[in-house]
């Protein structure tokens, strides 16, 4: 039987706008309809942030609600999971950073395990008080953290973090590579960052991500290495060297195409869930 890898689409992040590629979806209508291209184009996960008005990145709760509901009452046959996101704007107040997760109990949600700069727009604060009210709301609302190390450092924190048992086993990492002042994109340093938390947090399951040009050397990389991929437009707006991408589900297709050369399978949904225990 072919491995099942996943394939997460991060469809719109913080950051890249309309200007950046008019395909970027901003709105909630935009997002849930482009989670549900992604779905039948083979995502098994959504990793989702929210827009203000202005496009700007936001933790408005009522922002994920709207979204999470249109995906629902729009594609009721649409069982992706969603991973929302902890982190939209670095400015947000750490209660109003989880006040969609106590509202909405998702299955998944991201878990930044550190602080760091981020070059030309500001500190990404991830306080250690905030992180253990993050694991132990996780715990209540029944929500897999998706743990973004964007250096070793990070990987270093999740497993001071289960000593203590804010976060439980089995973890699954994020390794975030290429983002501004985090561990740059390359196949040497994402074989480093796999051994680290093999050695510290033994047993997790991970995805990867590269960001600009170092996706691709990720993507290929990670897949051989027997891990998962994220995709989409929160990390890349460019499809390819001066080509803007069309929409995220032409990331999500390629994807595919390369999981299943390399002789996987793209998981589904259903298997997702299996691999990441969110059935227990």
């Amino acid at each position: 039987m072919a491995k099942k890898t996943i394939i997460t689409a991060a469809v719109t992040g913080a950051w890249p706008k309309k200007e950046n590629n008019p395909n970027v979806p901003m709105t909630p209508e935009e997002i849930a309809d482009d989670v549900y291209d992604c779905w039948k184009a083979g995502a098994a996960v959504a990793h989702l942030h929210m827009r203000d008005d202005e496009g700007n990145g936001t933790m408005d709760a009522k922002k994920f609600r709207k979204t999470v509901e249109l995906i629902h009452s729009r594609y009721p046959d649409c069982d992706i999971i969603l991973n929302l996101t902890t982190s939209g704007d670095i400015y947000a107040t750490d209660e109003t950073r989880l006040l969609h997760v106590k509202n909405l109990k998702p299955e998944m949600a991201s878990y930044d395990c550190g602080s760091m700069n981020w070059l030309n727009m500001g500190l990404f604060l991830n306080s250690p008080k905030f992180l253990e009210e993050c694991g132990k709301l996780f715990q209540e609302t029944g929500t897999k953290p998706e743990i973004e190390a964007f250096d070793p450092g990070m990987i270093a924190n999740a497993a001071y973090y289960v000593k203590k048992g804010v976060l439980k086993t089995p973890l699954h990492f994020q390794l975030c590579m290429g983002c501004a002042n985090g561990i740059p994109g390359s196949l040497k340093n994402l074989l480093f960052m796999k051994e680290q938390m093999d050695a510290l947090c033994p047993g997790s399951t991970w995805s990867a991500f590269g960001v600009g040009h170092s996706a691709m050397e990720v993507m290929y990389a990670t897949i051989a290495l027997g891990g998962n991929v994220r995709v989409g437009m929160e990390d890349n707006v460019m499809y390819s060297k001066g080509k803007l991408a069309e929409s995220n589900t032409q990331f999500v297709a390629r994807a595919k195409r390369v999981i299943e050369e390399f002789g996987n399978e793209a998981a589904t949904p259903a298997e997702a869930r299996e691999i990441l225990g969110l059935n227990k």
